[in-house]
C-alpha cells in the first residue's frame, strides 16, 4: 500500500512532528511518498506486527522512526488506545481494500 503524505493547501511546507498508526490484519509493506514535508522533523510510524515501512530515496528516513506494535483488534478499541497514548487523534481512516492512501497533514 502506498501512503501519500502532503500538507494541506494553506501550508507550504509541513514542519511539525507526526505520528501514524498503520494497522492491518495481514502484514503489509507501506510505501511512503511525501511532498513538501520538511526534512529533519521527527515522524513516527507504528505498524502492525510483520509490516514494514519503505521510504523514498532522500533523507526523510533519517528523522523517521518505525516500530512494530500489537494493536487492539477492533477500530473503536484502537481509537481509544491512540487517544489515551497520544492525547488526541486528528484523523482516523478505515479502508477495506486500497493500493493508495492520500493524507493531507496540517493544522
Amino acid at each position: 500500500v502506498t501512503l501519500h503524505l502532503n500538507p494541506i493547501s494553506s501550508v507550504h511546507i509541513h514542519q511539525k512532528p507526526l505520528v501514524f498508526l498503520l494497522n492491518s490484519p495481514l502484514p503489509l509493506v507501506w510505501k511512503l511518498k511525501t511532498e513538501r514535508l520538511a526534512p529533519g522533523i521527527q515522524r513516527f510510524f507504528f505498524v502492525s506486527l510483520g509490516s514494514v515501512v519503505q521510504f523514498e530515496r532522500g533523507n526523510f528516513s533519517l528523522s523517521a522512526e518505525t516500530e512494530e506494535k500489537l494493536f487492539p483488534e477492533k477500530n473503536e478499541q484502537l481509537l481509544q488506545w491512540a487517544q489515551k497514548e497520544y492525547g488526541a487523534v486528528t484523523s482516523f481512516t478505515e479502508l477495506k481494500i486500497s493500493r493508495n492512501i492520500y493524507i493531507k497533514v496540517g493544522e
